[in-house]
Order: C-alpha cells, then structure tokens, then sequence
C-alpha cells in the first residue's frame, strides 16, 4: 500500500441495485428491510460497498449474483448518489445500478434466504436514504431505454402474448396504450416473430404465443416503438 493521498480525506464507496421484474402485469422492484446500522430495520435497495480489488461494474455483478444467482444479467449504470448527509454513518458515496431479470427465473429459495420482496413500483414505501431517487432516475432510465431498445424482452418469458409485451410497456411508462396502434407497430417488426403455439390460459380461444429474435434484430436493430 502506498502512502499517497494521506492528506485527503476517504470516502467509501458503495453499489446499490434496483432489480426490475415484471409480473402480473405489474412492473416491480426487488427490496428488503435492512439489517445493518444506521436504519436497520427500514426498506431498502440491495447493495454493498465496493472491494479494493474490484471495479464497479464488477462489484454491481457480484452483488446481483449474490442476491440472485443469476450471471449475464441485463445491468447498466443509472448514476452516482453522493449528497453529504445521504448516510448518518460515514460519508459515502453509491453507485446505482439498474438490472432486468424475469420474475419467474428467480429462485424462490434465495428471494427467501436474502428476505426480500417483489413490490410494484406503484406502491414503492419510503426506503432508507435516497432510494427512491435511485429507483425514480432508473425508471426514466428505462423508459427512454424501451423506446430505442429491445430491453424488455428481458423481462418476459421466451414465449409471450402481445397483450403481455403491451401491459409491459403500460407498466412501464405508467400509461395506457391504444391497442390497435400498438399492434400495428409491432407487427411491423421482423424480429418479433409468431409462432404457432396458443396460449390459453385466459380464455378458450386462446391468444397467440410469439417470441424475440435475437438475431434478426441484431442484423436489422432499427427499433422504435
């Protein structure tokens, strides 16, 4: 360890995840009561400081790995978080990081293990800190992020119907959309392909099961929605 830097004060350094999943036409976060001083007890983003040995995209997917055992998630940096009194404990500065996972994918086990909750983003309580400004700055993030990008699939399962890929976005963007205009559009997009599976879990009739092709948008991604 060198001695460089002695006459500067330090400041730690965090990560903080907002988990976005997608269920029951609700779009969700993951967060848990915390169990550290200051604000045990209080709601609370899952996160964790920073190793010496590690830089912050490392530190955010080990952090995400821990609390999901799931790798190569969908993951991008929302910004930093460094107010003076963000943390009554020491100054600290945080990383906010934005991940989308499918709900169903996340084991049941570990959710429980790490006591946390899937709780819509509608009815978010007030979290320890500046929290909900992480997870307000992630969610004009991502609704920027779904106009331009595919993102989304991300949060569905391989096989969907049109009416979950709309309320996906509706839960999004937290408005309505016009179905007709919608469908359009999508139907529009190669890469959004049919398949000739049915889904009838709703209804007798059934709705149409259609998937994303990765690598025709890969080779086409003029995507806008």
């Amino acid at each position: 360890m060198t001695t460089y830097y002695q006459e500067f004060q330090k400041v730690f350094l965090s990560v903080d995840c907002i988990i976005f999943g997608f269920e029951e036409n609700k779009l969700k976060i993951l967060i848990g009561k915390r169990n550290m001083d200051p604000g045990r007890g209080e709601w609370s983003l899952y996160g964790g400081f920073v190793r010496n040995d590690e830089s912050l995209d490392e530190a955010a997917n080990r952090t995400l790995f821990t609390l999901t055992g799931m790798r190569n998630i969908y993951m991008r940096q929302v910004g930093a978080f460094g107010s003076l009194d963000r943390d009554p404990g020491e100054r600290v500065v945080s990383i906010a990081y934005c991940a989308l996972i499918n709900v169903n994918d996340y084991s049941e086990k570990l959710r429980k293990q790490h006591g946390v909750e899937w709780v819509d983003i509608e009815e978010i309580p007030t979290m320890y800190s500046d929290h909900n400004e992480m997870v307000r700055q992630a969610r004009i993030i991502m609704q920027q992020k779904f106009k331009t990008s595919p993102v989304g699939f991300e949060l569905l399962p391989n096989l969907f119907t049109l009416t979950q890929l709309q309320r996906l976005y509706e839960a999004v963007n937290g408005a309505d959309l016009d179905k007709r205009n919608f469908r359009k559009r999508i139907k529009e997009m190669d890469f959004i392909e049919k398949t000739d599976l049915i889904d009838k879990t709703h209804s007798k009739r059934g709705a149409a099961l259609y998937r994303f092709n990765k690598k025709m948008y890969n080779e086409d991604p003029n995507f806008k929605l």
